[in-house]
Formats: C-alpha cells, sequence, structure tokens
C-alpha cells in the first residue's frame, strides 16, 4: 500500500514530464440543458475529500459561502461550487473538499465525486479559445483529441476566491515593491499565467516597480514567444539573455506547465543563463524542492506582491 508520502512523489514526477491528475466531480444539472456535466481541480490542491460535515452559517456572508465548517479543529470557510457555476443538484451537497494553496484552506460543496484522471496539459485548451465562462480556466479532453472524447471544464480557484471571498489586500504601489526596478537597457520580463486575476496582480505590480514586460497566458505561447525573441537577438547580433531579464511562470497551466518551461529554459543554451521565478498557488516544501530540481532559480507564493517584488530583485545579477 502506498503512504502518502510516496503518492505526492508521484504526482511531483507527473508534473516535471507535462502531466498531472485531475479529480472529476458533478456539480448537478447545468442551466439549459439540464445535463450533469464534469468539473475538475488539480489533485495537488485537494488536501482530502469528506462527507458533508455540519456547516455554521454566516450572518452577511456572500450568497455562495455556505458558512464555516470544523474540519480537524480548523475552521474552514465552505462554498457552494454548484451555485457558482449556476448548476442545480438534484442529489444534494453530499462531499466536501477541501483544498489548500496559496497559503489558504477553504472547502467547496459538491454533489458527488466521479474519479481522478491522470492527464498531459496539452489536453487542456485554455479557457479564452474555449470561450468558458471566469470561473472556468480551462476545458480538458479526457480520452484524448478523438471525436467522442469526454470534457470536463478546469475551475479556475483563484477566480472563484476571489468572488466569492474577497480580501482586502494591501495596495500595490511603489511603497510596497520597493524601490524602482533598473532592468539591463532593452530588456523585459517575461510573464506566464493562465488565471487572469493572478495576470492583473502581476501587472499591478510589474508596472509599480517600473519595468516593461511581456504577459503570456500559457507556458506554450511563453515558449514560443521567447523563441521568437531570440530569433530577433540574433539577428540584431545580441543574446536572449540581453533581451529577457526574467521569466516569471505560474506552474498550472493548460498546454504546457511551468515546470516543462522551465524545464526547456534551462536545457537550451540560448536561455539556461536567464532568471526563471515560480510564481505559483501550489506552495509547500514539496513542490520548492521540485522547482529547484527543474533548474528554476526561485519560488514564491501568489497573490504576495511584496516577496515577488523581493524575489525578483534576488535574482537579478548584482
Amino acid at each position: 500500500m502506498r503512504t502518502a508520502q510516496q503518492e505526492i512523489e508521484e504526482r511531483t514526477r507527473l508534473a516535471g514530464n507535462n502531466k498531472f491528475e485531475l479529480l472529476l466531480f458533478n456539480l448537478g444539472e447545468a442551466p439549459g440543458s439540464g445535463q450533469r456535466e464534469l468539473f475538475g481541480i488539480n489533485v495537488f490542491k485537494v488536501r482530502e475529500v469528506l462527507v458533508m460535515p455540519a456547516v455554521t452559517e454566516l450572518a452577511n456572508a456572500h450568497e455562495h459561502l455556505m458558512g464555516v465548517a470544523n474540519i480537524r479543529g480548523q475552521i474552514i470557510p465552505v462554498i457552494n461550487l454548484p451555485a457558482v457555476a449556476g448548476c442545480a443538484p438534484k442529489k444534494g451537497l453530499n462531499i466536501l473538499m477541501v483544498t489548500e494553496f496559496g497559503r489558504t484552506v477553504q472547502a467547496f460543496a459538491v454533489e458527488d465525486v466521479r474519479e481522478i484522471v491522470r492527464l498531459d496539459w496539452d489536453q487542456v485548451l485554455p479557457a479564452e479559445s474555449s470561450h468558458a465562462g471566469a470561473a472556468i480556466s480551462g476545458i480538458a479532453r479526457l480520452d484524448g483529441a478523438t471525436a467522442d472524447t469526454r470534457l470536463a471544464q478546469v475551475l479556475d480557484v483563484e477566480q472563484i476566491l476571489k468572488t466569492v471571498m474577497p480580501v482586502t489586500t494591501e495596495e500595490i504601489n511603489r511603497e510596497v515593491v520597493g524601490p524602482e526596478l533598473v532592468l539591463p537597457t532593452g530588456s523585459v520580463i517575461l510573464a506566464v499565467d493562465d488565471s487572469a486575476v493572478a495576470r492583473s496582480v502581476i501587472e499591478l505590480g510589474l508596472k509599480a516597480m517600473g519595468v516593461h514586460y511581456i504577459m503570456t497566458k500559457t507556458g506554450k505561447e511563453a515558449w514560443e514567444r521567447l523563441q521568437s525573441i531570440s530569433d530577433d537577438a540574433i539577428a540584431a547580433g545580441q543574446r536572449a539573455a540581453d533581451r529577457v531579464a526574467v521569466v516569471l511562470t505560474d506552474l498550472e497551466m493548460p498546454e504546457m506547465d511551468g515546470f516543462t518551461l522551465t524545464r526547456l529554459i534551462k536545457q537550451d543554451p540560448r536561455f539556461k543563463t536567464i532568471p526563471v521565478v515560480i510564481h505559483s498557488s501550489l506552495t509547500g516544501t514539496t513542490n520548492e524542492n521540485h522547482v529547484k530540481s527543474v533548474g528554476a532559480n526561485a519560488y514564491v507564493a501568489k497573490f504576495a506582491p511584496r516577496e515577488l517584488a523581493a524575489t525578483i530583485r534576488g535574482v537579478l545579477p548584482h
């Protein structure tokens, strides 16, 4: 029987090969069609799945926040996920998924949990290309690129939390991020994140630092952009490192994840001297150790602009 640590290590190895595991669940009938669509969340974000416990309602809370539950002595907010997605559960809210990422713990009530599937990130289409709603980061083709493949909607948990549980965060300004960051002349920071919420926060931070940047939405797009920048640089008698000062990348992304992007950069002679900073909600010792194994220069949690600014300064040549 595998131990919890062995399971974590196995999933970490998957991440290093552009693969991941998706926990599939139902939220009820979709509006209009009446179908019970599949939804999914990265297993790495799930702490545990349990039968719905007692939930204490909170006064004046968001309409989709059911309340809080006492899970092993920790008081955890419970979000009505079918309500967020506009679905109508026919079997009731029977299952609670407790998730942990970005240094926060929260739980999502769902109708039922189906299975765990192992996928390549290139089986997931970006949300923008599939015209999905704001709460969805991508569409997963569960059986590959076949004509009759099952589809699952991958949740953008960051967007959901921003909607249901908005928090008052410190304003992102020069006082927070520190003095203006002066990059080498003609260079930019290449940033990539599939979440619209995360991209907006990153942009605010980079603007406050006074740096030029290029924003992309998937690891594949960032990799293609980096190669294009390299071609232009070589034609001008320069190196790619003269044009890109730092690559800032998320981990979970459709088409190509951040682990794979980082490994490609660090294994390519054209790019290996460019510092790579992993900027992810998948925090924890296991992920941070794996980040080092693929050659990233640093790891920083999402939505911590002060730490992000300090980390970017730390990886630049002094």
